[in-house]
Formats: C-alpha cells, structure tokens, sequence
C-alpha cells in the first residue's frame, strides 16, 4: 500500500518523536530509591564529609511509625555504599539503614581514607599521611551517631561497622579499641598487614587485660588474595591467622564466623562478603 506525502510525513514526525522520547529516557539519572546526601562539618576534624544515607521500604510504613532499626556504617562511602545499597535491595536483607561515609572535601580520595582508617603513624608511606584513625573514630563517635541518632529512629544497641581493605583492619582496630561502639563488626578483605602486622600486637596487649570482647564479628577474605595471584601481601595468611588468634582466646561474648571466598580477589570479596555478614547479623538479632 502506498502512503501519500502527508502520510510519510506524519509518520516521519512520530518516528522522531518516539526516538527522542526514548533518548530522553536513557538520559535520566539512575537514583537510589529512600536515599540522601547529607554534608556534615566536623568540627573535630575541621573537614567536611559527605554521608550517603538508605533507609529500608518499610521505615515509612505507618505501622513501623514506632520501629528503631540497626545502622549499617560504611568507610570508603562512594564504592561501599553503591554495594550495599544493592546488597540491601531485596526486601529480606532490607533491615537496616545504610550510612556511607565519603572522603574529606576537597582531598584525593586515596589520600584521605589512608589517613582516616589507619590507626599509628608508618613512616614508609611517604606518599600519603597516615595515623588519623583516632580523630577520625571521635568524628564517627561524636558527629555522625549524633546527626544520625538524631534524625532517624535508630537502635542505638545494634550498629554495624563493616570495611574494606584499610577500611576491614580499620574496623579491627576499633573491635580491640572500643569494641563496645559496634554490636557488629564485617571485615572484608582486611588489610591486617599494616605497619609489619602490628593488629597482632594490639591484640596482645588486648588479650592481656581483658578476658571478654562483646562482638559479632564476620571475616570474608577472597581465595585469590595471595602473593601466587599478585598480591603484594598474603591476605589470606593473614585472615587465617587474626581468625585464629581471636578464637584461641575464648573471649567472652565473642562470635566469630569467617570465610576465605572461593573465586574472589581483593576487589570482588566485599560485595560477597558484606551480603554474608548482614545474613549473620540477621540470625543474631532474630535469635534474640
């Protein structure tokens, strides 16, 4: 059949139209569902850092008007919290608030979580600074519970501290520090090797004051993070070893799982990883 002129033309214009509609939809920004970003000014830090924050679907439901849910806390906020935002998508493991924090404004990313999220000061990492996990932790301790205890309906007994890499022998560090600061601890990939393994030392002063360490902990290493995959550490080793270590105390109140995850490196563990620890930590809280 043949079509007239104005024909083609009518058809020509609703072709384009049609195509630009779905231009214009593959232009829209992806958004994550019941998220926000918030910029706090730390005045114990003189910075300012931003937080990514989810609450679950079921937070606005009228019947949980009332409901306090557990705070996920996250380090390395722009990669870990795109994760867990995914990881919490599914209404089964959607439980818990999700609190990514970022990078110092301002700051290289690399640079600034380096002296965030370790403990003392190494002198062979001469191009970054490092030692400031302890004004980083009071930054968590007194401002980011504070902003988030106070605008959310939080239980205060059930925060989780979950990190990758510096960020998992960061969260080591606060577990022998102030265990008390995190009913839960998630360590993926954690880079326990810092300053010649001196995590090991701590816990050997730890162990010698101190009979008891209230904590879920879960540990998750990749299979492949070894030096015959090219790491430049054997994080396998040294899972094994803090795994160990931690369980020949027989600490009171301490439960430990950990897993050395078949198939996985260091950058495809924390996704695995952090979807196993929330699965322990939700066994727990529905034991209680």
């Amino acid at each position: 059949m043949k079509l007239s002129f104005v024909k083609y033309l009518a058809l020509i214009f609703m072709l384009n139209i049609a195509c630009n509609s779905v231009v214009l939809a593959e232009e829209r920004s992806f958004e994550i569902a019941n998220s926000k970003v918030v910029t706090i000014e730390s005045t114990v830090l003189g910075k300012k850092y931003d937080l990514f924050i989810k609450v679950p679907r079921s937070y606005f439901l009228a019947k949980n008007k009332s409901k306090k849910y557990p705070v996920l806390y996250l380090n390395d906020g722009p990669y870990t919290f795109k994760v867990a935002a995914g990881v919490t998508h599914m209404r089964n493991m959607d439980n818990v608030i999700v609190v990514g924090i970022s990078f110092a404004h301002g700051e290289d990313g690399q640079f600034s979580r380096v002296r965030d999220l370790t403990p003392v000061v190494d002198q062979s990492w001469t191009k970054y600074t490092t030692g400031g996990a302890a004004e980083y932790l009071a930054f968590i301790e007194k401002e980011i519970f504070q902003y988030i205890e106070h605008n959310y309906r939080v239980n205060t007994e059930q925060r989780i501290l979950s990190g990758q890499s510096l960020g998992g022998s960061f969260a080591a560090w606060v577990l022998l520090t102030k265990p008390e600061l995190f009913s839960t601890y998630i360590l993926t990939s954690p880079s326990l090797w810092f300053k010649n393994n001196w995590i090991f030392e701590l816990e050997n002063k730890y162990a010698e004051k101190n009979k008891s360490l209230k904590a879920n902990v879960f540990m998750a290493t990749g299979a492949l993070e070894t030096l015959e995959n090219g790491m430049k550490e054997d994080m396998v080793a040294g899972h094994v070893k803090f795994a160990n270590r931690l369980r020949s105390r027989n600490y009171q109140g301490l439960k430990l799982a950990d897993e050395v995850v078949e198939g996985t490196d260091h950058y495809s563990t924390f996704p695995v990883g952090l979807s196993k620890g929330l699965v322990e930590f939700y066994k727990h809280i529905s034991a209680q």
